[in-house]
């Protein structure tokens, strides 16, 4: 088991740490040798079954929207050599035409507001750690699945925030990357499936429009977020990692 983080001051805090993803995560960075903070909206009761279930783990409530509540995160958790920002609503498919001004502008305050507030309030801690920015965005920004613009339009902008993140604050030690997840068994795709966005032959075009004809999972994502957020990936910044089984090729 790699311990790339059991030398590391302070934490790791994880955004969205109660959804599939942000809790493969945490469990991951945990695993890896890491304290951290569980970083949560609403679902405050999973966030602290998960903190039980993790040493050396707290759970915070963060309204990310808020720069306020950004900086109370931080300040409790003091020390941080690693944001994990995986944060982010369940997004409805539909088509571009469809989507009403207030319900875009709702998305982008949810996703890119969001991430700039909770980097913003991060950057000094990270500057002080030399320490590692990791968001988790889709897949579907290098390749464009119909009905997905919801998601993927402000994920871009997330993205963009991220490389000037990287191109910025590379002076100061920080690297900052992305991971673009593709279909999963679990996360997003798992409430899709449940909402009715994407039924049985859905699923089937989506498969099939994957080389390796199958879906990932959380845990799959989790290994490319660590991964980026160890020192093995020291000299890799603004840099994306797609865990899509080939769906950009």
């Amino acid at each position: 088991m790699q311990r790339d983080f059991a030398y590391r001051r302070g934490v790791a805090v994880v955004t969205g740490a109660t959804g599939g993803i942000g809790a493969a995560v945490a469990r991951m960075l945990t695993a890896r040798g890491s304290a951290v903070v569980l970083a949560y909206r609403s679902a405050g009761a999973v966030a602290d079954a998960l903190a039980a279930e993790l040493p050396r783990a707290s759970a915070v409530r963060a309204d990310l929207t808020d720069p306020a509540a950004c900086a109370a995160l931080i300040e409790a958790a003091g020390e941080v050599h690693t944001l994990v920002h995986a944060a982010g609503p369940h997004v409805p498919m539909m088509h571009l035409s469809r989507v009403e001004p207030d319900r875009f502008a709702e998305q982008v305050a949810q996703d890119v507001l969001a991430c700039f507030n909770v980097v913003r309030a991060a950057l000094p801690a990270l500057r002080a750690a030399r320490g590692s920015l990791v968001a988790v965005t889709t897949a579907a920004t290098r390749r464009f699945p119909v009905r997905d613009g919801l998601s993927a339009v402000p994920k871009g902008a997330v993205e963009a925030l991220v490389r000037g993140v990287a191109a910025e604050e590379g002076r100061y030690g920080v690297r900052a990357n992305c991971v673009g997840p593709g279909m999963l068994t679990d996360g997003m795709a798992t409430r899709l499936m449940a909402s009715g966005d994407l039924d049985e032959r859905a699923l089937e075009a989506a498969r099939a429009n994957i080389p390796l004809r199958s879906f990932g999972s959380a845990q799959d994502v989790a290994e490319a977020v660590c991964f980026l957020a160890s020192d093995r990936a020291r000299f890799i910044s603004g840099q994306k990692l797609d865990v899509d089984g080939g769906y950009g090729v």
